[in-house]
């Protein structure tokens, strides 16, 4: 079994959990501005999640040296772990439903900022659990400063969204009412603008042709409405990283005596396992009884859904491969300093300005607050990294 045991290695696997938990959400997000119910999405996305997590421990968790007090992950599946593995599943339980909820954020509240409202909140209340649980590894005059800069962007975050959504309204109200003028060759002129296949990002014109053309219609819906659906998420995605730390290392020694503490691959399995479980449970109950204003589904509907497949399957394996390095740069670094990939709204807001228009000719109050936001991410990821300690393994007792 393969096992990363430098700070340098753990935070080489954290840059790159960091840049594909950061890509997903922006594929996933395209696909629903295209129109693909985000429930045919998710059941594919959901398959090659759990296949990212077999590779990982068909691989990393099987090659190099097997102990009695490390095992390989073939071995690790026969043992009597279940306490651990409840942990394990129970933070696949909960990520699943965040990672369900985010989908329909993103189109309410928009990429960047349910990224970073979610990624706050899960580092103000997950990375606090998991410096106690690790047993304080973690430089605590470092970390705790990293935790206070998140809490600051949770704040930037929501004004961003009021200011850009202020901005939208505008727009579509200065379109709306030369409509009901009755000014026919007002009316014509606008539905010549939004023929256009290039439409200017930020325009009233590729406001109304988003709306008209994705899954979800968000025009008109209440801004805390969006936000509490974040929030919600936030909180499921604070509780999976503790969970997760709680089923590779015991802390509560519910093992019984001579059990070894599940390796990293191993938990990360059966946390994968849970997660396909209830994401694809849940979407197949939301294709016969959808949610937020979809039109309903079939399975047959699904299968024959070939529309953006391909970015839904890639999609799964980046959100897989992301959190199996951030789970094995935690064991080796500390779950708190890993949770320093949270700051995976920074990538996120690339996309969301480059793919979807996001924040293009808004005002200049929404400018200054998306820069004060995002570097305050910067500086919380700078200084949540400085904190990394080092893990004593099992085998150096």
């Amino acid at each position: 079994m393969y096992l990363v045991e430098d700070k340098g290695g753990a935070i080489a696997l954290m840059i790159a959990a960091l840049c594909f938990l950061g890509t997903w959400p922006a594929l996933l997000t395209l696909l629903e501005r295209k129109g693909r119910l985000p429930q045919h999405t998710y059941l594919d996305y959901s398959i090659t999640n759990f296949l990212a997590a077999v590779i990982i421990a068909l691989t990393f968790g099987q090659i190099g040296h097997s102990s009695p007090t490390v095992p390989n992950f073939l071995t690790q599946l026969r043992q009597n772990n279940w306490p651990s593995v409840a942990f394990a599943m129970i933070g696949g339980l909960v990520l699943s439903i965040g990672n369900l909820s985010t989908q329909y954020a993103w189109a309410f509240v928009g990429l960047s900022v349910t990224e970073v409202v979610s990624s706050s909140i899960t580092v103000v209340v997950g990375t606090t659990m998991n410096y106690f649980l690790d047993d304080r590894i973690n430089r605590a005059e470092i970390l705790f400063p990293g935790v206070g800069c998140f809490l600051i962007a949770v704040c930037l975050g929501s004004a961003v969204h009021a200011s850009n959504a202020n901005d939208n309204i505008a727009k579509l109200d200065s379109i709306n009412k030369k409509c009901l003028k009755g000014d026919e060759e007002a009316q014509s002129k606008v539905n010549s603008q939004i023929k256009i296949a290039e439409i200017r990002p930020g325009t009233r014109e590729f406001l109304q042709q988003l709306e008209m053309t994705r899954a979800i219609k968000v025009h008109g819906r209440s801004i805390l409405f969006g936000l509490s659906i974040v929030i919600f998420s936030g909180l499921c995605f604070s509780l999976f990283s503790p969970a997760f730390n709680l089923a590779t290392n015991d802390q509560w020694h519910l093992l019984k005596e001579g059990v070894p503490h599940l390796v990293v691959y191993t938990a990360f399995f059966y946390f994968s396992v849970s997660c396909v479980i209830v994401g694809i449970g849940l979407n197949i109950l939301f294709l016969y009884h959808p949610i937020c204003g979809l039109p309903s589904s079939s399975l047959k509907a699904y299968v024959y859904d070939w529309n953006g497949r391909h970015w839904a399957l890639l999609a799964g394996l980046l959100c897989g491969f992301g959190n199996g390095f951030q789970f094995m740069g935690g064991q080796a670094a500390g779950y708190a300093a890993a949770d320093a990939v949270q700051a995976l709204p920074l990538v996120s807001t690339i996309w969301a300005v480059l793919l979807f228009g996001e924040y293009h000719r808004s005002s200049r109050k929404t400018y200054m607050l998306l820069i004060s936001m995002l570097f305050m991410f910067i500086v919380a990821v700078a200084v949540l990294m400085a904190s990394a300690g080092h893990r004593k393994l099992v085998q150096d007792h």
